[in-house]
């Protein structure tokens, strides 16, 4: 068995959940890809997968393998691309696939142009885009970079800061004409506030008043799992919405919401790129890092 084979024969099978799936993507039969797995477990001398009747799972030792083996395959893709290139002086478009992933608003609002863009120059990518507000296991998902905002504290992971995310507290010109402006964090817990769920701590919102930290509980008629719906309904005067600034576009400068409390928001929450630790960093991801650190700012998403 060639060790290559072997090596895509599990990175398939790992990301599908089946040998049936990894064969779809290879191109191969199933009895050839379960061929393949074995033998490649056969020369480990270890168990990669646990097999059921319907599904196979990550062993321990397979989960250590798929933190590395996808980065060492796309390495070779592209070492193999700038051989054939002629130069061999890596200044050729980047190519192969890249598995990324990000929360749904900012990955609607941000990411999905950004990959426009940065697809434009490197046309021979191929981008898988899963966007979801649940935590992602870059290493069983087969994730080459996450877009991330907040702390995290997960040890496997490395992290590239890119900037940070701003909160606005807002409102529509109807609602504040029919129930006022608050004037101090405090005066929220008399306010519709609309309860954005994703947030670490969603009926707890932070701000700064007179130099110290202030924590409000809120509360209203509407909780939602999207900072775009709790926008939308602020627009649509169902009440105070704390939103990330990136969501709200020209909504504040079209005068369709009012920022209010100005100055007195609560910290900015960390946007970082997060990657998997004790991997070889293929030069694609390293690029797309390095493009997102300067196209961001000039996005007007921080």
């Amino acid at each position: 068995m060639d060790l290559l084979d072997g090596l895509n024969a599990f990175v398939a099978t790992a990301r599908s959940g089946s040998f049936t799936g990894a064969a779809e993507r290879l191109g191969l039969s199933n009895r050839l890809t379960s061929k393949y797995v074995a033998e490649l477990e056969a020369r480990l001398g270890v168990r990669l997968f646990q097999r059921t009747t319907r599904r196979v799972g990550l062993t321990p030792a397979g989960e250590e393998l798929m933190r590395r083996a996808p980065a060492l395959l796309d390495e070779l893709s592209e070492m193999l691309a700038a051989v054939g290139d002629g130069d061999g002086d890596g200044a050729q478009g980047l190519t192969g696939p890249l598995r990324l992933s990000a929360p749904l608003d900012f990955g609607e609002v941000y990411v999905k142009d950004l990959l426009i863009r940065f697809t434009r120059a490197h046309p021979g990518l191929s981008i898988d885009l899963r966007l979801s507000d649940s935590y992602t296991d870059l290493a069983r998902e087969g994730i080459d970079l996450a877009f991330r905002i907040g702390e995290t504290d997960v040890s496997s992971m490395k992290l590239a800061r890119l900037g940070e995310i701003e909160n606005r507290l807002v409102a529509s010109p109807d609602y504040i004409a029919r129930h006022g402006a608050p004037q101090r964090p405090e005066d929220l817990g008399g306010h519709d506030c609309i309860v954005d769920t994703n947030r670490r701590r969603p009926s707890h919102w932070a701000f700064r008043h007179a130099g110290r930290p202030v924590e409000v509980a809120v509360s209203g008629g509407f909780s939602v799992n999207s900072a775009h719906v709790a926008r939308d309904l602020a627009m649509a005067g169902r009440g105070v919405a704390y939103c990330p600034r990136f969501v709200l576009g020209r909504a504040i400068e079209d005068g369709r919401l009012v920022r209010l409390l100005e100055g007195q928001e609560g910290p900015a929450h960390p946007l970082s790129a997060a990657y998997l630790e004790g991997r070889t960093l293929p030069r694609k991801v390293r690029a797309l890092i390095d493009f997102a650190r300067v196209d961001i700012r000039s996005a007007g998403v921080l």
